[in-house]
């Protein structure tokens, strides 16, 4: 009987043991990763334009369409969540931005598009702020008077709270991954300056604040999770007409209609552009076989 009760006690001794260590290192995670969200600074100084007429509305919702916010927001910006399509997060959110607009002043909404940091202060995990932290003012402003002009329309169904999950709190807290404010601070300069070709200083604007997003700071490929991009170079080899078949329809060479998440991204974003920025776009791109490739720069494969 003596040993019996003493088995038990061993056995509920033990439980508790193990339960004591899995509660810790679950509390060492989430302080881990909820310390690393929170270490960012912020650039609060960013104001709107004073110039807020129809014409920059309108310049706005030029940026907002071709940048891709209302492929993640949602063609009324109503907002959306992703689950299953974003395996390194449990559920990443992408708010109702017309509402968020509204809600924020226009630092916060900065921070967020151009700085990778939310209105919490923590660094943003899914928002692709890499992509447009080279937007200029000018562009950002207007992008911020268009939302705020936006009519604000209910999402059909409420939108869950954005989460984490353990899986990616544990890649956090081995240094595996990097938040958004961090990826953004590694996007490197605009190359081209005023005194270089305007088409060339406008097409390497576009580039990277559109492309850069799949195919890499540098624009010369990515391997992700899910997808490999190819190199951009290659569209040296496009002429204009088939160029204009790649961004209007998603078409590639030889009549290729099913380029994946380019066909899609083509029809929502890169149709609306005009004549004059898929020519600048183009020539700078004509420019990127003679430029050298870093194969080992720490954002080229994503795995």
């Amino acid at each position: 009987m003596i040993r019996t009760k003493n088995l038990i006690r061993t056995v509920v001794a033990l439980v508790l043991c193990t339960a004591i260590a899995v509660s810790g290192f679950y509390a060492y995670v989430y302080i881990v990763s909820e310390s690393y969200l929170n270490d960012v600074d912020v650039d609060a100084g960013f104001v709107v334009s004073d110039v807020q007429d129809a014409a920059t509305v309108e310049k706005g919702r030029h940026v907002a369409r071709t940048r891709g916010c209302f492929g993640c927001h949602g063609q009324q910006l109503e907002g959306r969540a992703f689950s299953d399509e974003w395996i390194w997060v449990d559920t990443a959110v992408a708010p109702n931005l017309a509402e968020y607009a509204r809600q924020h002043n226009a630092a916060t909404i900065e921070a967020a598009v151009r700085q990778g940091v939310g209105h919490d202060g923590k660094a943003l995990w899914s928002m692709p702020s890499y992509n447009f932290v080279l937007l200029n003012d000018e562009d950002m402003s207007a992008l911020v008077t268009f939302l705020r002009s936006t009519p604000v329309t209910e999402s059909p169904l409420p939108l869950p709270r954005p989460s984490l999950g353990w899986d990616a709190r544990m890649r956090i807290a081995r240094g595996e991954s990097q938040h958004m404010a961090e990826w953004a601070d590694r996007m490197p300069p605009l190359l081209l300056s005023d005194g270089d070709d305007p088409a060339l200083v406008h097409g390497e604007y576009l580039a990277k604040t559109m492309c850069n997003e799949c195919h890499g700071f540098d624009l010369r490929g990515q391997a992700d999770i899910d997808i490999t991009t190819p190199d951009l170079a290659i569209l040296a080899a496009y002429s204009d007409a088939d160029f204009r078949r790649l961004m209007q329809f998603g078409e590639g060479l030889g009549g290729r209609k099913n380029l994946g998440l380019m066909t899609v991204v083509a029809k929502d974003r890169f149709a609306y552009f005009t004549d004059e920025e898929l020519n600048n776009l183009l020539a700078y791109l004509r420019t990127l076989p003679g430029e050298p490739v870093d194969h080992d720069a720490s954002w080229r494969t994503l795995r």
